[in-house]
């Protein structure tokens, strides 16, 4: 039933519902009905593809709600989500008619699922189990398995996991066992399971402390997330949260986090923080556990993902440990020392790189976001602008713009970004829902920069990254390099907040504030960046080539479309030959030892990816498949690396602000080594040279 014009009239008749269900005895009644009705007005107001409130986005909502209450499939049984399958159609007509039936089926269930967990959890434990089992083996991913058919059969998976959580810790411990302290099977399996038990009571005292109002939040996310992945609810407390990352500066590791499931997933590495620095932790990397500097691990699966971040955040100059799941399933320990977060940091920096002595000097510029003039500071437009300048007055032949893993940013700054490489013309059409596209120009004719241009790209470069790389491609203007195709996020969010909806009912506020996705980017060409991303020029190996990765790899994601091109043309520079410059690449990427062990890398993925993996429930075992799995990481440690380090050097104007801070000192140092060793960018001097030949 298509029920949009009812949402309109219950709305309307907001007062009389009210009395009719007698929800004015109840604060919390009232808060939960008007929420509800709040974001679902403002969905179906300003999103940039509203749906109607009908049985398909029930499907949806019902299908992400059920993920998000039991990721892991740990606590419900079939007969139980039996009886939520009833409403699987339904969803649509409870919110049409104020209803919570579902929703309080659903806390009830989930909420005895738990009381019933912790249970097993006490139950087995404490028992002998057997880690010697070599019959057995355990599906952990929910997305391989089904919900246990009854109550018998989840104890028995509760008492497989336990069995397969004792053989891990017995494991880990006889590697961190020094050598000349010999314990037995027996005090081994002892301390596994103390540690064992202390993190699941931890685990069970947070699932059991989430109140009525957490599963609330996770109902209006499901019905957000029916629209698109990047329309979300947020409490008070997590958009407090939100606009503490976005400041200038914090205390931490430096890494943006989401939740996915019953797992807490790494989206953004902040660039010049210390994880950054490590470079170890990578997006799409899923924490585990959490720990303190000489303390216990915390299993933090599925806590609230406040409480994660609570954890690992920290004063300056302490260590916080990270076990992370990596794409391909391996769990590994990452320490960080947490400093302070600093977006200076972040800010563009240039080096004159080349591969050979006698090869000619190249520009080389890295932005990690685009970030916008504040406090006194130029935009990234402009400093990019001062970079160009000096790296012309030092030679450089060529530049190259590196916007790996940038995610974006200011949509003002990448337009005038786009200007300092063409003269002037259309840059992006930005689309609002039934208006007309309007086109963001640069309207400068000046020319920053006129010679040969490479963009280097990945699967992780988004939103504003794909913008510039597609303008700059449409135009014929750079050669464009990189992974399969950049992320894919061709779309703009705004926040509303949900307090406008309700006159008065001061004690019921504050409800909260709703993000929506209201535009949608379009090239120059006509073509959304949306769900497609930037296909380069030239592609390079990447572990994420064969594997959805990006906006392919989210729930709902608004499709691809295409309006009509607006005329573009430069006449700053003609670029050599695509092709022939492709063919060299290609040659050279053939006979690269280093690019065909990420391939090899990216084949593997992607067979571990699609395989139902099956973990072993005996010590043996596990032991065996961890040092296969150590031999098969151990061949591809260094691949990312060049056999011989890049000629890499400071321009002489940054030498003496460089020399006048210590910190300034050290992160150059950090910059330099990092470039030097990196396989991608000497393939990407490569195609300068190219370029260079051809002119």
């Amino acid at each position: 039933m298509v029920l949009r014009s009812s949402v309109i009239l219950m709305i309307a008749l907001l007062g009389l519902f009210l009395k009719s269900h007698q929800v004015s005895d109840s604060d919390q009644a009232k808060k939960e009905f008007f929420t509800l009705q709040a974001v679902v007005k403002f969905l179906d107001r300003v999103h940039y593809e509203p749906k109607s409130l009908d049985d398909q986005l029930s499907h949806q909502v019902y299908d992400a709600y059920l993920r998000s209450i039991d990721p892991a499939k740990r606590f419900l049984t079939q007969d139980e989500v039996d009886q939520l399958e009833k409403y699987r159609s339904e969803i649509d007509d409870q919110i049409a008619n104020g209803s919570f039936e579902f929703f309080d089926l659903s806390e009830g269930l989930i909420s005895q699922g738990i009381n019933r967990a912790e249970g097993f959890y006490k139950k087995y434990i404490d028992t002998d189990l057997d880690i010697h089992d070599d019959k057995d083996t355990l599906v952990v991913d929910a997305e391989d398995r089904s919900f246990s058919k009854d109550v018998h059969a989840l104890e028995a998976y509760w008492r497989e996991l336990l069995q397969y959580e004792v053989i891990m810790k017995v494991h880990g411990l006889e590697l961190a066992a020094d050598k000349d302290e010999s314990k037995s099977e027996a005090e081994l399996v002892k301390e596994a399971k103390e540690t064992i038990s202390e993190n699941f009571a931890d685990w069970f005292k947070r699932l059991k402390d989430l109140r009525r109002s957490d599963r609330f939040e996770d109902y209006l996310n499901a019905i957000t997330g029916a629209y698109d992945p990047h329309s979300n609810y947020f409490s008070p407390r997590e958009k407090e949260n939100f606009d503490l990352n976005m400041n200038n500066s914090y205390e931490g590791i430096g890494a943006r986090l989401m939740p996915e499931g019953e797992l807490t997933k790494v989206t953004e590495v902040i660039p010049g923080g210390p994880a950054w620095k490590q470079k170890e932790l990578e997006a799409n990397d899923f924490i585990i556990k959490v720990a303190q500097d000489g303390e216990e691990a915390k299993d933090v699966r599925g806590w609230r993902q406040d409480d994660v971040i609570d954890l690992i955040r920290g004063k300056k100059g302490t260590k916080v440990i990270l076990t992370v799941r990596k794409a391909d399933g391996n769990e590994q320990e990452i320490g960080i020392i947490r400093d302070q977060v600093v977006l200076e940091e972040g800010r563009a920096k240039s080096l004159l790189i080349r591969t050979e002595e006698e090869g000619a000097d190249i520009g080389y510029i890295r932005l990690p976001k685009f970030y916008f003039e504040a406090d006194g500071k130029p935009g990234c437009a402009q400093d990019i602008a001062t970079e160009i300048e000096k790296l012309d007055k030092e030679g450089a032949k060529g530049i190259i713009l590196d916007l790996r893993n940038n995610g974006g940013g200011s949509l003002s700054e990448v337009v005038d970004m786009t200007g300092l490489f063409i003269d002037k013309g259309p840059v992006v059409q930005v689309k609002s829902r039934e208006r007309k596209p309007y086109v963001l120009e640069d309207e400068d004719p000046a020319v920053q920069y006129k010679g040969p241009l490479i963009v280097m790209v990945n699967h992780f470069s988004a939103s504003a990254s794909e913008i510039i790389a597609a303008a700059l491609q449409d135009y014929n203007r750079a050669i464009i390099v990189g992974s399969s195709s950049t992320f894919g996020k061709g779309t703009v969010q705004r926040f509303h907040q949900l307090d406008r909806f309700i006159v008065g009912n001061n004690d019921l506020k504050p409800l909260g504030e709703v993000k929506i996705t209201t535009q949608k980017f379009y090239r120059v060409n006509g073509g959304s960046t949306q769900l497609k991303g930037v296909i380069p020029d030239i592609i390079l190996p990447s572990p994420y080539n064969y594997i959805n990765a990006g906006e392919k790899d989210l729930d709902t994601p608004l499709a691809w479309s295409e309006i009509e091109p607006v005329e573009h043309d430069q006449h700053v520079m003609v670029l050599p030959d695509r092709d022939l410059l492709a063919s060299a690449s290609a040659d050279r990427v053939h006979n690269s030892e280093k690019f065909q062990l990420i391939e090899e890398r990216a084949k593997l993925l992607k067979v571990q990816k699609d395989e139902h993996l099956k973990y072993p429930l005996s010590l043996e075992a596990y032991d065996a498949e961890y040092k296969r799995r150590e031999v098969e990481n151990a061949k591809f440690k260094n691949m990312y690396k060049t056999d011989k380090p890049l000629l890499v050097r400071n321009l002489e104007a940054e030498i003496k602000h460089i020399d006048s801070d210590e910190s300034i000192k050290a992160n150059n140092e950090d910059f330099m080594k990092d470039v030097k060793s990196d396989v991608y960018i000497e393939e990407v001097l490569h195609i300068m040279k190219d370029m260079l030949s051809q002119q």
